[in-house]
């Protein structure tokens, strides 16, 4: 069974310029480090060589990551998603119901999330438990810190 990627439009459209800016510049630049390394004598006691080679097997570890992803992406509609529930791309504004703290968030993809901008890896333990509830219903969450109840006040897309 294929596993999908869901993402925004947005969201895709990062990892292909993170992914064409590594199969381009990123390539040539490694290719010149390699070249530039080589230069400086014998390999095999060569430590800037040997940095240059792993940093080029990691970058094409990347790519190949990024590749994997793109293939598997699948544009999410948010017009086609039920408002009523939280889903991914829901914006919900929840309250912790032991401290009364307000907290919205925007659930996306796992590659989408930045915590700074309120938007959340649907993987994450709160998003998890959000997922399916509807406003007004409340949400018990395993976090590291222990459980907390969040209440739904809001869902908007």
């Amino acid at each position: 069974m294929a596993q999908y990627n869901y993402m925004t439009e947005e969201g895709l459209q990062k990892l292909k310029d993170e992914l064409h800016d590594l199969k381009t510049r990123g390539r040539k630049d490694m290719s010149n480090q390699i070249a530039e390394a080589r230069d400086k004598g014998d390999l095999s006691e060569n430590a800037e060589y040997d940095a240059a080679k792993e940093a080029q097997g990691l970058m094409e570890m990347r790519i190949s990551e990024l590749e994997g992803k793109v293939a598997s992406a699948r544009i999410i509609d948010s017009s086609q998603i039920d408002a009523s529930k939280v889903a991914i791309m829901s914006v919900v504004k929840i309250r912790n119901s032991k401290n009364g703290m307000e907290m919205t968030y925007t659930i996306v993809a796992e590659d989408e999330a930045d915590l700074k901008s309120g938007k959340i890896s649907i993987k994450t333990p709160i998003a998890k438990g959000l997922l399916g509830k509807g406003v007004g219903e409340k949400a018990v969450v395993k976090v590291p810190a222990g459980e907390m109840e969040l209440e739904i006040i809001d869902i908007s897309r």
